[in-house]
């Protein structure tokens, strides 16, 4: 499995949360691994999930929050998953895949 590059992070202290998020998900609050579509490497499967490896963390963050808030509508499942995760575990996602790579 490819490991994100700490260097490309901008926060490394969160890139350990957002990879368990990322690769296990948050099974007590039913929130799945994002690799389970986005695929382990961050490739996503064209036309059906996009690619998330490499993207940068602000972008990442910005649309995670804008499905959270309803801004951002064109999947259900990614609303119901941003619904429930925190302002901190967006930010550990989005710093975990700008480092990967």
């Amino acid at each position: 499995t490819k490991k994100a590059k700490p260097g490309f992070a901008a926060n490394k202290d969160t890139v350990a949360l957002g990879e368990k998020i990322y690769r296990g998900g948050i099974a007590e609050r039913n929130i799945p691994a994002c690799a389970g579509c986005h695929s382990p490497t961050g490739a996503g499967i064209p036309s059906l999930y996009p690619r998330l490896g490499g993207q940068h963390a602000e972008y990442v963050e910005t649309q995670l929050l804008a499905y959270r808030g309803g801004t951002r509508n064109n999947s259900a499942q990614m609303t119901g998953i941003a619904a429930k995760l925190n302002d901190r575990e967006i930010k550990a996602v989005s710093d975990y895949l700008t480092g990967l790579r």
